[in-house]
């Protein structure tokens, strides 16, 4: 998760812009409660954590709007002020099948500090907010991408086109021109985001009216805007694919400009669907709160004042408690605005984009009530928990495993090539789901099998007392579905091919199976990790699902086990829907 850290030059300056006096104690105790837990508080600095759910949060001028409401109960204020502005940007068509949303916003006029080091913090912190958006709200620049420009330094109107990749410009911190093959290539932002737009033909880019590149989302800007230490007007521009996290990575941007006292114009844009509007759209939006929602999560019969009040200081404001007249009358769903109950309706800003269904709003009032204030008591609802059909499979399972004497143990579901297939003879049984960015070599793709984690766990544990006897049910991914396998592995002396298939045969006898159904071949000599002979792949009804035997030498040895080992994997999803639940 996001960490922001508030240094002294910080606090200072957001005590300026709230006109209020707090020391870091009161920091310090105000930010876990806005669901924002202090990592450190050190005479120099504040360390905090933001969810990513809070990225409003992820700016020292956003918390310090956010602090005016919390701390002194000023009422805050919902919508941004946007003036009328005069730039266009025309949206190609061909924007349409490669980056569909376009977004941009000018803010003119901001203080970006009184010196040099001001102002270098401020730019630090200008990126630093950037890269934290497009890490939550953007998800890594899918849904959104943020480029931030020197007004001065352009020349609209803008278009946003796409072009081959031959396409040469200066990119952001670079003394020369490359073009986008090369920067997608050789670039460290275009060799990390090279995935977003890989699969293209054309790239997307946006141009002044000089054909001047300003930003080759979402890889990186041009050389020409860099923010610098005497820009105070700024064009921002925002590109994705995700209408809702574009727009508010857009405000919080805005927003975080207008507080050091920027004023926020709009942009007129033609869109890739050749609609016009402008954006950004500041003012807030209201949300319909039922009171049984807000009585049923909270516990309390809460006041119309108490809860204006935890609402205010949250950042919103309650504009009427109404009895519901229209909307549709369900039979009391617990979200539902019911005709003739009591209902709240709420005013919150645009850029609080958490907010998405009234439980939100609830968990606000909460926050700004105070979970302290909140009475603690048991649940008054009971419900008979059901279990799930494949809960009833995995206990099955389970319970036929362990009473093999075999101990359950959970691994990852990473894993790497050479493990699941070159070292133990299989081939991929699908296609393969690579990791894009792996931080290790051992953990490069989701894994097909089981056995080959187990055999690890052998390994790592060798140097212990035998025997070693261990069983793993769990989740693997073959081309783009989750399956679910179980597999196990025996290290002992005295084991051997007939410990195994005595495992299956009390798996089959477990489960309620058919005994005549049940049918043992032998492998293939050199398919998977079994010796030659023995080694048996298991049908049920004349379908395969799963094998079993005694480990090859070889393959034992590769992994770094000297231990006779017998083992087996089976695919669950497929036993439990041949052999049926004698039980339902």
């Amino acid at each position: 998760m996001p960490t922001i850290e508030l240094n002294h030059s910080t606090i200072e300056y957001i005590q300026r812009i709230n006109g209020v006096n707090h020391d870091s104690e009161s920091w310090s105790e105000w930010l876990p409660k806005i669901g924002c837990p202090v990592e450190n508080n050190s005479e120099s600095q504040i360390e905090i954590e933001v969810f990513p759910d809070r990225a409003d949060l992820l700016s020292h001028e956003a918390l310090a709007k956010a602090s005016r409401s919390f701390f002194d109960g000023l009422e805050p204020k919902l919508s941004l002020e946007v003036n009328d502005g005069d730039i266009a940007i025309e949206v190609d068509k061909t924007l349409s099948d490669v980056r569909p949303v376009v977004l941009a916003a000018v803010v003119s006029g901001v203080d970006t500090g009184s010196n040099d080091e001001e102002r270098e913090d401020f730019i630090q912190s200008l990126m630093d907010h950037q890269e934290k958006l497009h890490l939550t709200l953007g998800r890594r620049r899918f849904f959104a991408s943020i480029g931030v420009h020197d007004l001065a330094a352009l020349k609209p109107p803008f278009k946003v086109t796409t072009v081959s990749d031959s396409y040469s410009f200066k990119p952001l911190a670079e003394e020369s021109e490359m073009t986008i093959k090369e920067i997608l290539e050789r670039h460290p932002k275009g060799v990390e985001y090279a995935e977003l737009v890989s699969s293209y033909d054309r790239y997307p880019v946006i141009l002044d009216a000089e054909n001047s590149l300003i930003s080759f989302p979402p890889i990186i800007n041009g050389s020409a805007t860099t923010v610098r230490k005497d820009t105070r007007d700024f064009f921002i521009d925002v590109t994705g694919w995700n209408q809702r996290a574009c727009e508010a990575c857009l405000l919080l941007v805005c927003l975080s400009l207008f507080e050091r006292g920027g004023a926020v114009s709009s942009v007129k844009i033609t869109g890739c669907d050749g609609s016009e509007f402008t954006s950004p759209e500041g003012e807030g939006l209201t949300h319909r709160v039922p009171d049984q929602l807000v009585k049923k999560i909270l516990g309390i019969e809460i006041t119309d004042d108490d809860l204006a009040v935890a609402i205010q200081r949250m950042g919103g404001r309650l504009i009427e408690a109404r009895t519901v007249t229209d909307g549709e009358n369900r039979s009391r769903r617990w979200a539902d605005c019911v005709v003739g109950e009591k209902e709240y309706i709420i005013a919150m800003p645009r850029w609080r984009s958490d907010i998405m269904h009234p439980i939100d709003i609830v968990e606000d009032i909460a926050i700004g009530h105070g979970f302290e204030n909140l009475p603690s008591i048991t649940s008054s609802t009971h419900i008979d928990a059901i279990p799930l059909k494949s809960s009833n499979l995995r206990r099955r399972l389970s319970e036929s495993l362990r009473a093999s004497g075999l101990q359950e143990v959970q691994g990852l579901t990473l894993s790497n090539e050479k493990d699941q297939f070159s070292l133990m003879r299989w081939t991929a049984a699908d296609s393969i789901a690579s990791i894009s960015n792996p931080i290790t070599s051992d953990h490069t793709i989701l894994r097909q099998f089981i056995l080959p984690s187990l055999l690890r766990l052998l390994s790592a544990n060798r140097h212990h007392e035998l025997p070693q006897r261990v069983y793993e049910l769990g989740t693997v991914v073959r081309g783009t579905a989750n399956s679910e396998r179980f597999a196990w592995a025996s290290a002992e002396v005295g084991g051997g091919f007939s410990s195994a298939k005595g495992i299956v045969l009390g798996i089959f006898r477990d489960l309620g199976a058919n005994s005549d159904m049940v049918e043992f071949t032998p492998t293939e000599s050199g398919y998977g990790p079994w010796i030659t002979g023995r080694g048996a792949q298991v049908k049920y009804s004349g379908h395969i699902v799963g094998e079993f035997g005694e480990i090859a030498p070889e393959v034992s040895s590769s992994f770094g086990i000297k231990t006779p080992i017998s083992a087996g994997e089976f695919d669950a999803l497929s036993l439990g829907s041949l052999v049926s639940d004698p039980v339902t």
